[in-house]
């Protein structure tokens, strides 16, 4: 089941939710589902985005790991395609934060219409 899941996330060009998952995978139950997810979050394969009451999973850059998500660039949320995206030419990997802070996770979305949607 980890490497259906992990195919579909190869796959798509934009997040996935649970519900994306289950259809793409109809053989598949909804706890197997999420308990992967959770897994591949936990082992920086993955990192999720909360939009709208739902949570979207993304793959994770190289460098993330079960320590930490290096994750720094916009997420993009279509309101007309209902699809997000990792926009990663658009990084804020240098915002500046007092020495006595140590980030792990930093979280950027953004909402509009997509270039697809656009046209």
């Amino acid at each position: 089941m980890r490497m259906l899941v992990l195919d579909a996330f190869l796959e798509a060009p934009q997040a996935l939710s649970l519900s994306d998952l289950e259809e793409k995978l109809a053989q598949s139950d909804r706890s197997t589902l999420y308990r992967t997810l959770k897994t591949f979050e936990k082992k920086g394969l993955i990192h999720g985005i909360q939009e709208h009451n739902t949570t979207q999973y993304l793959l994770c850059s190289d460098d993330c790991n079960e320590e930490i998500h290096h994750d720094y660039h916009l997420h993009f949320y279509c309101t007309e395609c209902k699809q997000t995206t990792c926009l990663e030419e658009v990084s804020f990997s240098n915002v500046p934060f007092p020495n006595d802070y140590l980030v792990k996770e930093l979280k950027f979305l953004a909402t509009g219409i997509c270039r697809d949607c656009r046209i």
